[in-house]
């Protein structure tokens, strides 16, 4: 058995470890189709957390769930003994262990050099742990202090012991995400809400949209195995590299942030899969007649969406679409303060936030302030574009192509530092193509503090109201 995971981990190219670790993830998809299957809500959370459970066993090895143990219990005893300050204990408490494991296996490096680790299960299960106890904490609040989507998310009652464990290990589902939310987990399970039968008829069935995930999730594999050796992480720092003039390189970044893509375009893919297949993933229904089911609930990444965005502040809607939302709600949202609006400090901590969440490597603090950067100099040429009159359409085309060219030019870019993770490597790359990519949006932000659009007249009707 060692021998043939051997031989079918080099036909692929990955290491053992990775290839063991595929093989599991893959198994989540027909581990998540049983759970539809397990009688009574007990035996459906004690089937996702066993078998969550036994699949890290198997990937990781048993030292991998007693680390997952450390923040799950810590975020329930919180919520257990101190209601009032959960949320913001399970958060220190969270992001303090992960970042601990972060130091300790420096997983950045291990991931670099084809290896794995439970780091990346434990980075989604502190997402999950931390949301569970700040919508534990905020069902001590009235209504009208919380937002819309805080009042949907709320716990007013604390989840059994084995309701959380079910939650946070559900078939495997920590492994990649995606992230969602204690409260229709219980809801799926005890089969409420959009669950529950109605008169739109009986469960929608989930096999059409699990196919396209599959589907999808060949596509990208194929591609990413095509691409992959001509475009690379040893290809950025080669001899060939050095010698390649401004345009060269920069195109082989490009194409090394593009290639990086597809990898986690099929990650993704497989997690959405299962959680489709598992039911889990149903959204809602449309407003067509007669209605049709939604699968958007597992929906990790809208892959034409990221290639071709016409802005860069559409790419946290586009890519890693549970992690931005987790960000949003429960950072960018919570620091804001009441009658205020949201500016550059927020945006900047939220970015920072995920850094720290991916690791304490230089390249993830620089690419992630990197992409405050590009979203804020985004949002100025939105604003520049939204001044064009009707009249001038031309011109207003010519600033949606810029914004887009932009946001290859910074994402891409940007995404070097992600990739080669080291302060020196990545400031060497920056330097090679003459940091365009942080001077552009530097410049861009400094030039919308000077040449400021009018604001757009209001209607004498709206202003009277």
């Amino acid at each position: 058995m060692p021998f043939e995971m051997e031989s079918m981990a080099a036909a692929i190219g990955v290491s053992v470890p990775v290839l063991r670790f595929l093989l599991c993830f893959v198994v989540t998809i027909p581990v998540s189709f049983i759970h539809r299957f397990v009688p009574s809500s007990f035996g459906k959370h004690l089937y996702a957390a066993i078998s969550g459970a036994f699949l890290s066993y198997l990937s990781f090895g048993f030292s991998s769930n007693l680390h997952f143990l450390v923040p799950m219990l810590l975020g329930y005893l919180s919520m257990v003994l101190f209601r009032p300050y959960c949320g913001i204990l399970t958060f220190l408490f969270g992001f303090g262990y992960l970042i601990g494991c972060h130091v300790y296996y420096m997983s950045g490096d291990a991931w670099k050099e084809g290896g794995i680790d439970a780091t990346g299960a434990l980075m989604v299960l502190t997402l999950k742990v931390i949301s569970c106890a700040m919508n534990y904490n905020d069902g001590l609040l009235k209504e009208e202090e919380l937002r819309e989507v805080q009042k949907k998310n709320r716990l007013i009652q604390l989840p059994s012991f084995i309701e959380y464990v079910g939650y946070c290990l559900c078939c495997g589902s920590h492994f990649a995400g995606p992230v969602y939310e204690m409260k229709d987990y219980l809801e799926w399970t005890e089969r409420k809400e959009i669950w529950a039968p109605s008169e739109k008829g009986p469960s929608p069935s989930p096999f059409g949209a699990t196919i396209r995930a599959l589907f999808q999730a060949a596509v990208c594999m194929a591609l990413y195995l095509y691409l992959i050796p001509q475009y690379n992480i040893p290809g950025l720092n080669g001899p060939a590299y050095q010698g390649w003039g401004f345009w060269k390189r920069l195109g082989y970044q490009y194409m090394s942030g593009f290639t990086a893509r597809w990898k986690y375009y099929f990650i993704w893919s497989i997690s959405e899969a299962a959680i489709i297949v598992s039911g889990l993933g149903l959204s809602g229904w449309t407003e067509t007649s007669p209605p049709r089911p939604q699968w958007d609930r597992a929906k990790n990444v809208d892959v034409l969406g990221v290639e071709f965005a016409k802005s860069a502040v559409q790419l946290p809607l586009v890519w890693n679409i549970q992690v931005s939302t987790w960000l949003r709600h429960y950072v960018y949202d919570r620091l804001v303060q009441k009658g205020k609006k949201p500016g550059f400090f927020q945006l900047l901590a939220t970015q920072t936030t995920s850094a720290v969440w991916h690791g304490l490597y230089p390249g993830y603090i620089i690419f992630f302030v990197q992409s405050a950067l590009m979203i804020a100099g985004s949002r100025v040429l939105y604003r520049w574009q939204q001044t064009i009159p009707p009249n001038m359409a031309l011109v207003k085309k010519l600033l949606v192509f810029i914004s887009v060219a932009y946001t290859i030019l910074v994402l891409n870019y940007s995404a070097v530092g992600f990739m080669v993770l080291s302060l020196q490597e990545t400031i060497a790359l920056y330097g090679s193509v003459y940091y365009i990519g942080t001077i552009v949006p530097v410049a861009l932000i400094l030039l919308g503090n000077i040449i400021k659009p009018a604001k757009p007249a209001r209607s004498k009707a709206r202003k009277e109201k």
